[in-house]
């Protein structure tokens, strides 16, 4: 039975969103690669060390075919089903079979439609719009003793941006950020997932209507239009690329964001060399997406093929949980990895992915982190955390590294 091979692996503890580092270390020392259950259990394969997770990241043996994402899921969840029974844990096939989640020649035409609306140009057009509205946020915390740099900064910044890019109204973000939670977050019931599928299914048709009525100069407007050779997204596409973009694709950059400030905060002597010298703001987000993340694992892939790792051996048609956090804290790529250096200039930084799978979103993300650090430094001298950090919890997710508040203060301290 599937449910006494999942009790017979190694489980991750309860607590190992809380403390990823301390454990990842750990398994790391042990090997390379290792079978066991996450917290909320999946079986998987977990790669814990730099080269590996980099090669398996583009390696031709491993998929991200989408469309067997309930069924792989079920099979590795320890759920019964009949072979050839259509089976769901939720997660509406519409949604799962965008751009991330496929596999050449799909993803290659899929990327090559995508890249047409998300040139860098027009990228690095929107960096005047990301600094008015990080300035209008941190415009309302000005003089506030305890603020919640999530829900106040962190999070809206990069959904109001990625509203304005798709041209899609700015009103729905607390439902965006609610699906986002339920889609991508893990542990999740069932039927909140199918619910929330449904909901931005909805959501996406009636915007993709409402552009091909009324097209903008916005990106949605441009994916319609398609490339000159006369190939286009379909609906199907066109929804599943919205949600790729809206619901997942903000979520990380939130969390980039609220865990490089943390970061920052709780090893001043950093904070104060970027202080002195805010060129290094490049570097420093490259090191903080190195150092704590947004992603923790990469998302969802699978063997095609049995891969020898070392002397372990993984069989085709198994679930990879490849480490990016624990890639990161590899000491034989990065010397001193457990310590934070704003200089260190870490090369092949993983956060945004390897190969292929490259997030296209790359230039966007990286712009806006640029700026909202930027904005908050300059704008508060004075910031400071409100909290203990050991009190501060994290999302209950394996795939994702994010905080859920993130206390601090603007003001002086003392009122000085």
């Amino acid at each position: 039975m599937a449910t006494d091979a999942l009790a017979a692996l190694e489980r991750l503890p309860d607590d190992f969103m809380q403390r990823p580092y301390e454990i990842l270390a750990q398994y790391r020392a042990r090997g390379r690669v290792h079978h066991v259950v996450f917290p909320h259990g999946a079986d998987v394969w977990l790669v814990t060390n730099y080269d590996d997770v980099r090669q398996l990241l583009s390696d031709p043996r491993v998929s991200k075919d989408g469309r067997r994402m309930n069924e792989m899921f079920a099979r590795h969840t320890g759920v019964e089903f009949e072979e050839g029974e259509s089976v769901s844990v939720g997660f509406d096939d519409e949604l799962s079979q965008h751009m991330l989640n496929s596999d050449p020649p799909r993803h290659t035409r899929l990327r090559n439609l995508v890249s047409k609306a998300f040139t860098l140009r027009r990228m690095d057009a929107f960096k005047p719009r990301i600094e008015e509205v990080a300035d209008s946020l941190l415009d309302n915390v000005e003089g506030r003793d305890n603020v919640d740099l999530v829900a106040e900064y962190a999070q809206p910044l990069p959904i109001i941006i990625i509203c304005d890019l798709l041209g899609i109204p700015f009103d729905d973000r607390e439902q965006f950020h609610r699906w986002a939670v339920e889609l991508v977050g893990a542990g999740q019931d069932p039927a909140v997932v199918e619910a929330a599928s449904k909901n931005v299914i909805a959501y996406a048709n009636k915007a993709i209507n409402d552009k091909r009525a009324n097209p903008g100069d916005d990106m949605v407007s441009e994916l319609l239009r398609g490339k000159d050779s006369g190939d286009r997204l379909s609906q199907d596409e066109l929804v599943a690329m919205i949600f790729l973009f809206t619901v997942a694709g903000h979520i990380t950059s939130q969390h980039t964001i609220s865990n490089g400030v943390l970061s920052l905060l709780t090893h001043p002597a950093e904070l104060a060399r970027l202080r002195a010298d805010m060129s290094l703001v490049n570097p420093a987000v490259d090191e903080l997406m190195r150092y704590d993340g947004g992603v923790g694992v990469a998302t969802f892939r699978f063997t095609t093929e049995e891969i020898p790792i070392g002397d372990v051996v993984i069989p085709p048609e198994q679930i990879l949980a490849l480490s990016i956090s624990s890639a990161h804290r590899d000491g034989v790529r990065y010397p001193g990895a457990d310590e934070l250096d704003i200089t260190r200039r870490p090369h092949g930084v993983l956060g945004f992915g390897h190969g292929p799978h490259t997030c296209i979103g790359q230039p966007l993300a990286k712009i806006q982190s640029n700026v909202a650090l930027t904005r908050l430094l300059t704008r508060f001298p004075h910031l400071r955390l409100a909290a203990d950090p050991a009190t501060l919890k994290w999302e209950s997710s394996t795939l994702l590294r994010g905080l859920l508040t993130l206390p601090v203060s603007v003001t002086p301290p003392d009122g000085g």
